[in-house]
């Protein structure tokens, strides 16, 4: 059959673990990986988790010099939040990561929040040299006796720099760089380069709304403008914005895009919007209706994210990656002995259509290099269902689904259900009398650790083809689903103990078509000695 034409290119590139030279788990090791290593009860095979301890939010995503940086909201002495750190990991790839050092400590200005890291490349700071430019990571810092003294503003920003690739970072001499003592909520600074009017941007989260200032040299920053009074969503504290230009695909024109994610509140928990529009280094102003809230991901468990800055203008893309996990339940889900993952990273593109300007979102194309097997589901006409066991691989589901499913505007509705031996199911789909794409995790495994956790989660379809791609990602703990090339996209977590033995296809209500591939994954974690 003829295979589902890519929307990315692959980027071809080389794994982590296949290098001579011995990782960081296995220096700390003694040069040897436990059998056990990454496969505890739910751990996530495809996915970035910290070996141990709680994780939040992806922060300071930087590529520089061949790696792909990630920074990330750490706690190393708990599986719960607590002071925060910045964990920090790299890759070469996008799949493979690398564990480093913690990067950024608490100090006696406070807790180490959400912030972002740029390359100095013209050392506007003085920071590092015109040979040498500096990694600058500019990020909040929380007081937790302020905060708990009463007073309102109890968080404000600082820097660090880091001169050898981002191993090791000093902070500033002069922090904080920037303080409001009227302020509460001010935080989570995500700072880009604005070439037009050639100065730095710092787009920062004010309780319900955004602020942009703006600054020569990463260190003197002066207020430009606000965004958010009157638009979107305020369910909840807005938090860890994004600030970016995409092309809109089909013609020569862009759009600037802002992400803000929104701390708790609605049937959604914690999620994140965006808006389109226009931004002149001043202020953003959005294209599209003011009252329209737009959601990157329709899932539960996509949270904070936020997009690598310095990718090679050569390579083009915009690559996201999410937190997956949600404020309602993150701290109690029921790992040992760590908490949280990200999602896969994902390239964010821009369509127009007819009811306004709409990101799509699709796994980024080196994710293909950890394929290992293919099997072929030739097209066929299913009345009522169909078993696809074989498409499980036997023992340890780690699946990469292309499905095509046809006449679904005409003829209905689909969903696939993925059972276990213990009963435990896990079913998503396409309804047609609703047009939402949903995933049914309320029977797959432990869910009585939160009142939230539970239930259908929908996102609606865009597209008014008869013809529907899914792309579908299945680890150890976790679903995403990409229908229609990436317009409409659900992230799951669930928390089965045993692999599922079983997937049935199932048209309840009419005859659609349907064909794809199924590929068996690699682990992205080095194979443990017995």
């Amino acid at each position: 059959m003829k295979y589902l034409s890519r929307l990315l290119p692959v980027v071809v590139a080389l794994l982590i673990v296949a290098c001579d030279q011995p990782s960081e788990e296995e220096k700390a090791m003694g040069g040897t990986i436990p059998a056990d290593y990454y496969l505890e009860d739910y751990r996530p095979q495809f996915h970035f988790s910290p070996e141990a301890n709680w994780m939040n939010d992806p922060n300071g995503l930087v590529y520089y010099q061949g790696e792909y940086h990630m920074f990330y909201q750490y706690y190393p002495d708990s599986t719960v939040w607590g002071p925060m750190h910045w964990g920090h990991a790299v890759s070469r790839d996008l799949v493979t990561w690398e564990h480093l050092p913690v990067a950024l400590y608490p100090d006696d200005l406070g807790y180490i929040f959400s912030g972002s890291v740029v390359v100095d490349r013209n050392n506007t700071s003085g920071l590092g040299t015109d040979e040498n430019p500096p990694l600058v990571a500019i990020y909040t810092y929380h007081q937790p006796d302020i905060e708990a003294s009463g007073a309102s503003a109890f968080q404000y920003q600082g820097l660090a720099y880091s001169v050898d690739k981002g191993r090791t970072w000093t902070k500033y001499e002069g922090n904080p760089i920037l303080k409001d003592m009227s302020k509460k909520d001010f935080r989570d600074p995500r700072v880009v380069w604005h070439a037009p009017s050639q100065k730095w941007v710092m787009i920062l989260a004010v309780f319900d709304h955004l602020e942009l200032y703006g600054s020569p040299d990463l260190i003197s920053w002066q207020y430009l403008s606000s965004f958010g009074q009157g638009e979107g969503s305020h369910e909840g504290v807005w938090e860890c914005p994004d600030l970016f230009e995409l092309p809109l695909e089909g013609t020569a024109a862009s759009r600037w895009v802002m992400l803000v994610s929104i701390s708790a509140g609605g049937e959604r928990g914690s999620a994140t919007q965006y808006f389109v529009g226009d931004f002149d280094g001043t202020a953003f102003v959005n294209q599209n209706r003011p009252e329209n809230i737009l959601w990157l991901d329709f899932g539960r468990d996509n949270y904070a994210g936020v997009t690598w800055s310095d990718v090679p203008e050569r390579d083009g893309r915009r690559i996201f990656m999410g937190w997956m996990s949600n404020w309602d339940y993150a701290q109690v889900v029921p790992t040992h002995p760590w908490r949280s993952a990200m999602t896969v990273p994902r390239t964010l593109s821009l369509v127009s259509l007819p009811e306004g300007f709409r990101i799509r979102s699709f796994p980024v194309g080196e994710f293909d290099i950890l394929r290992k097997q293919v099997k072929e589901i030739n097209k066929q006409l299913i009345i009522g269902g169909n078993d696809w066991s074989s498409y499980l691989y036997g023992r340890e589901p780690l699946l990469d689904m292309e499905l095509v499913f046809t006449n679904v505007k005409k003829h209905g509705s689909w969903q696939i259900a993925l059972s276990n031996l213990t009963g435990d199911t896990l079913v998503f789909g396409f309804d047609d009398v609703t047009d939402y794409v949903f995933v049914d995790r309320s029977a797959a495994g432990e869910t009585g650790f939160s009142d939230t956790y539970t239930g259908v989660h929908r996102g609606k379809r865009k597209s008014n083809t008869d013809q529907m791609a899914v792309r579908v990602l299945l680890d150890r703990s976790s679903l995403e689903i990409f229908a229609d090339m990436g317009e409409v996209v659900l992230t799951e977590q669930f928390f089965v103990k045993e692999p599922f033995t079983s997937m049935r296809v199932q048209f309840p209500h009419d005859e659609v078509l349907v064909q794809g591939v199924v590929y068996q994954l690699n682990r992205i974690w080095p194979q443990g000695e017995d």
